[in-house]
């Protein structure tokens, strides 16, 4: 089963930018539509944004929309998120899956980076 890897988070004070990073251990990448997922505190888990396999297609939910840029770059099998003007209600774990048909995560989960957002 394929492995991804995220990395990139931190701490970061309200209004500022950070770049997240998912890297997968398999090629399959290449032909997977990805997606980012953020899971806060007392939360579940919620799909960000979602890239289509050749990073074409984008989409996002409205809480990230025009902040935050999702990105892939195929030859390194590895997918981005820019988020910007960051609040402190962006703070939870940051998750990257594949994504089968109904937007279903397809691979086990990794660990996640943790982002924390300071007011």
């Amino acid at each position: 089963q394929e492995q991804l890897v995220e990395s990139g988070g931190g701490l970061v004070q309200a209004g500022g930018s950070i770049k997240l990073s998912c890297t997968a251990s398999r090629s399959g990448f290449r032909v997977s539509a990805m997606g980012w997922y953020r899971q806060a505190p007392g939360k579940q888990r919620e799909l960000l944004a979602k890239i289509s396999a050749d990073g074409y297609r984008t989409n996002y939910t409205d809480s990230v929309r025009g902040r935050f840029t999702i990105s892939r770059d195929n030859a390194k099998n590895t997918m981005y998120l820019q988020m910007n003007s960051l609040k402190p209600e962006d703070t939870a774990v940051y998750y990257c899956n594949s994504l089968a048909l109904g937007d279903t995560p397809r691979t086990s989960w990794g660990q996640g980076t943790q982002v924390t957002v300071s007011s």
